[in-house]
């Protein structure tokens, strides 16, 4: 009966946990269910404890797509509660557990669960009543929970969610999962928040012998069964989002290489189909490449101690953490086209560069709410530009930036809704890629600008954060106020428009369709280069009556300019 009233009350409270500032975002009217906000919120059946560790072992069933197994989740209380959320996506179905207290990962006093002790389901949110701990601070936990079923299958990955079963080209299994925003509840019971990452975590993956596992980390052993399957064991010793956990099973390969690194060696492994290795050996050429140019941007690869990968995958691909999956058709650009339109998104593999991108932003620095994935994929989308302009040069790196705006839609903010796992607009790609541009233009220091892309991911590091906290350090490094420039580009769909008249030596601008307050110093050509500061009134600048009257904004700016009389 507790827990039936430690619910009605969550619900309660879920109902007036979203504001009506973030509601209006959307310009419309946006209704959310109770299980949206079990699924996007920590609540009290989350805010309590906080995960230690996932130790997952997951039969794979190929013949009738169904799955199996456990997951030990070690966590620690950072505060007194006993309600205890878990995740795990119908039709998957929660078989049984079992609950210790222990010290330091050991054994410890086991809570042998009775019929009565099962788990509340609500959704796909299943909640336990665990048993209260004398001196809960001190003492380590451990739930393994056991479980079944027939998962979702995909039937888009990766822009939808699911297991993915299929045949290679030679009718052989291939088998993955694409999870990111549906979660990784679709394939096993966990924790499903991106706010909490486990320290670590291990898989212990069995599938037929005849095929091979790959997974995130490091191998660590293999065994034979004797009922014509094998186990792989892979370990991850870092932080890790919980969609990024994710295993490749099919006819795998293996060939690698050592890359001389900020930190010292890095492996980098590439596991492909077996018909796919020739290929692969000329391709995956643009992975050293890509490693060079982003540490030299970003700073140093964050997951040395697992390494990195790139691995055969029947999907487009996917930022799964030290196993990036692969599945670009050995083409470059984006599957054989150029998403800027200017030829130079032909010059390198996208989805070797823009997945890998997100080791450094979403898998190293990590947002605590999908509603600001814009950190995950702004950045990752503004990589692309930094890659082709530290081999092609800047104005190379120019015309792809400003070619890929064509793709900006702006039909709702970038800033999704909080607490209910709701992302924004897609345009947290191109028209965030193209916000940090400009916000690199009014730096005008690209040592400095260089100088904050480390220091987040040295300050973040290994770390979830919030928008604001990015926005802040820009802020606070730069030694610029970019609030209003944040507002406008990440929580608007307006894009800030100059307006200029021209009368003889005489130009006169001001801004509009901007949120009140907004300020971005602009670089402009008129009778030589130099830059303004305009705002929501006409100011008006003279020049000398010689030379030409013509006027533009540099291009690097996202904005738009509107000659009137």
């Amino acid at each position: 009966m507790k827990l039936r009233n430690n619910l009605l009350l969550f619900a309660i409270i879920a109902c007036f946990g979203i504001s009506k500032t973030e509601a209006q975002y959307l310009n419309k009217k946006t209704t959310f269910t109770h299980a949206d906000t079990l699924r996007g919120s920590n609540g009290p059946g989350r805010d309590w404890w906080d995960v230690l560790k996932y130790d997952l072992h997951v039969k794979f069933n190929i013949t009738d797509s169904t799955i199996s197994g456990s997951n030990i989740i070690y966590f620690k209380a950072i505060k007194e509660g006993n309600l205890f959320q878990i995740d795990l996506q119908e039709p998957l179905t929660i078989d049984s557990f079992r609950f210790s207290a222990l010290p330091h990962y050991t054994k410890g006093r086991n809570w042998v669960h009775t019929e009565k002790d099962m788990p509340e389901k609500v959704g796909n949110a299943y909640f336990f009543n665990l048993p209260t701990q004398d001196n809960y601070r001190d003492i380590d936990y451990e739930i393994e929970i056991f479980y079944h079923g027939k998962p979702i299958i995909a039937k888009r990955p990766p822009w939808d969610g699911g297991l993915i079963w299929k045949k290679d080209k030679s009718n052989s299994p291939w088998v993955s999962i694409a999870c990111q925003g549906l979660g990784a509840s679709v394939w096993y019971p966990c924790k499903d928040i991106q706010s909490d990452e486990p320290e670590s975590a291990e898989m212990h993956i069995t599938c037929p012998d005849t095929l091979v596992c790959v997974s995130n980390g490091r191998l660590h052993g293999k065994t034979i069964n004797s009922d014509g399957t094998a186990t792989y064991d892979w370990v991850v010793v870092n932080p890790i989002n919980n969609y990024c956990l994710i295993p490749y099973i099919g006819k795998y390969v293996h060939f690698g290489e050592i890359f001389k690194g900020e930190k010292g060696d890095l492996t980098m492994d590439y596991w492909v189909l077996d018909s796919n290795l020739e290929k692969a050996k000329i391709q995956f050429k643009d992975a050293t490449r890509m490693m060079k140019a982003f540490e030299y941007w970003f700073g140093p690869y964050p997951f040395y101690e697992d390494g990195y990968k790139l691995v055969d995958a029947p999907h487009l691909g996917m930022e799964h953490q030290s196993a990036t999956a692969y599945g670009n058709g050995y083409l470059n650009g984006y599957h054989g086209k150029d998403l800027s339109g200017s030829g130079w998104g032909m010059k390198w593999d996208f989805i070797i560069v823009h997945e890998s991108g997100h080791e450094w932003f979403a898998n190293n620095i990590t947002t605590k709410d999908i509603a600001d994935m814009w950190v995950h994929e702004g950045f990752t989308n503004y990589s692309e530009t930094l890659f082709t302009e530290y081999y092609y040069g800047k104005e190379a790196a120019t015309a792809y930036i400003v070619g890929v705006r064509k793709n900006i839609a702006n039909d709702i903010p970038i800033i999704g809704i909080y607490g209910v796992n709701k992302e924004g607009s897609g345009d947290m790609y191109y028209k965030a890629g193209n916000m940090l541009h400009t916000i690199r233009q009014v730096i005008n220091n690209d040592v400095l600008f260089r100088k904050i892309l480390w220091g987040l991911n040295k300050t973040f590091y290994h770390q979830t954060v919030t928008t604001k906290q990015i926005e802040d350090y820009i802020s606070k490094q730069s030694k610029i106020n970019f609030s209003k420039v944040f507002d406008q580009y990440l929580r608007t769909i307006r894009i800030p428009s100059l307006e200029y008249k021209l009368d003889g030596y005489k130009l006169q601008y001001r801004y509009t369709s901007c949120i009140k307050g907004f300020r971005l110093p602009l670089k402009i050509n008129f009778k030589g280069e130099r830059w303004i500061k305009p705002t929501e009134n006409w100011q008006t600048l003279n020049m000398y009556p010689e030379g030409s009257t013509e006027f533009s904004v540099d291009p690097n700016f996202y904005i738009n300019t509107k000659k009137v009389d």
